[in-house]
């Protein structure tokens, strides 16, 4: 059935076009039919569902390119569906899952096992990226034209790094020949696989064993030199110092095939987050020091930081409610990827245009999604949001399974009111 679905009256951002104007959007099936001012006063059918928004912004939907989803191998801390319902609240529409599941996405039956879960839970859009190297170790390649071939979106050991050099020219060469992105998580691991927290007063005063900020600018540069070699696409993941953002900016102002990503906690917090010994503050890469958090702040506003994802990493107490040194690493982020990110907003970093751009096109682009656009035939993944209304974080009232998140109690101000999917409302905020 083609169903009619007119918003009316909206603040409209489409982030590829450069377009914030009010106006009307025009929903037919699953597809986006027209967009513009007046679009109501050409009169339509009984047929049509008028919605009347009031000047709230409609956005594409959010592109999350980084999720930690536990199904399968640990659904108790989280499900594909729970994680669904989270990014529904969260505004998101698509979410691309890490291979780090168990068993890891290094075979093709797991991605066909999450694609058919998705299909399913019919909430969120869901893709995967494969792993690089089997069972993650970080030694044998995947299998990497037939995981492609299959769905996965690109290839990453998820919150490992690739160590090994040749292992990883490797890994970017068979992916060059199948032009498939790479995605690393750029920390030296012979630096920072003892550390717990940054470098600096904070790692003393707690008597914390620290790593060191350049274990991230020493893993991003040996890998430039790997993509000059090899030619391969590659994506630095979660980006959190001035050192290693100065080197992407470089490498692309050389031209290089390089994008980077951050998450809301590497702008929004710093290592004094971490108070003493607040394990919900503890994640990887750790908190760094304000001159860092500042510096990934002008890496988004210039445009060398691409992509902002959740980084989204569910656990439950047992693995969190620990001593600092025995706790898990990571925090949930779906519900508050919207709302943190606004803060760029409100605190005149960037404009609103900008931290959407950096939501849902930039990655969609990155990743080749048909995603990120408020245009005709797009599909309708929308979001409407209210920019400005303030409450503060309740990790209690998350969606999400696990509540592990520094966030709690922090005043924000930006909502998700209707999250839209191909055309059908998979969350609506009651006011």
């Amino acid at each position: 059935m083609n169903v009619r679905r007119l918003i009316r009256n909206a603040r409209l951002l489409d982030p590829e076009s450069g377009l914030d104007a009010p106006g009307d959007l025009l929903i037919e099936g699953d597809r986006i039919a027209a967009i513009g001012p007046g679009l109501a006063e050409a009169g339509f059918g009984d047929d049509t569902e008028i919605i009347e928004v009031g000047g709230l912004c409609l956005a594409p939907g959010l592109v999350d390119m980084r999720v930690q989803l536990r199904e399968p191998g640990a659904e108790h801390m989280e499900s594909i569906e729970s994680a669904g319902h989270a990014a529904a609240a969260g505004g998101v529409t698509t979410m691309v899952a890490l291979p780090n599941t168990e068993p890891p996405v290094d075979d093709v039956s797991v991605v066909e096992f999450l694609a058919r879960r998705a299909r399913e839970v019919r909430l969120v859009k869901l893709h995967t990226y494969a792993a690089a190297t089997k069972r993650l170790k970080g030694r044998e390649l995947t299998e990497m034209g037939l995981l492609a071939a299959n769905g996965a979106l690109g290839f990453t050991d998820g919150v490992k790094a690739v160590a090994d050099a040749l292992v990883m020219r490797r890994v970017l060469a068979y992916a060059r020949s199948f032009d498939q992105l790479v995605i690393q998580h750029p920390e030296e691991p012979s630096l920072g696989g003892a550390g717990e927290v940054t470098e600096g007063e904070i790692a003393t005063r707690l008597g914390l064993p620290a790593v060191t900020p350049m274990a991230e600018v020493i893993m991003i540069e040996r890998d430039l030199r790997l993509v000059e070699i090899t030619g391969a696409r590659y994506h630095a993941a979660h980006v959190s110092t001035a050192a290693g953002i100065d080197a992407i900016r470089a490498a692309k102002a050389a031209g290089m095939p390089v994008t980077c990503d951050t998450a809301p906690p590497y702008f929004a917090l710093n290592e004094t987050a971490i108070g003493d010994y607040r394990t919900f503050a503890k994640l990887s890469p750790p908190l760094r020091s304000e001159s860092d958090r500042r510096a990934v702040v002008a890496g988004l506003a210039d445009g060398t930081i691409d992509a902002i994802a959740s980084d989204h990493a569910p656990w439950d107490q047992d693995s969190k409610r620990l001593p600092f040194s025995s706790a898990a690493c990571g925090i949930v982020g779906l519900e508050t990827l919207l709302p943190l990110s606004l803060e760029l907003y409100h605190n005149h970093h960037l404009e609103l245009i900008e931290v959407l751009r950096r939501l849902t096109v930039n990655p969609a682009r990155i990743l080749g999604l048909d995603a990120g656009r408020l245009a005709p035939g797009s599909p309708a993944d929308l979001v409407l949001f209210d920019p400005d209304v303030a409450w503060t974080i309740d990790t209690e009232r998350f969606r999400s399974k696990s509540k592990n998140a520094p966030f709690d109690g922090r005043p924000v101000q930006g909502h998700a009111m209707q999250t839209i999917v191909d055309g059908r409302t998979i969350f609506s905020r009651k006011t």
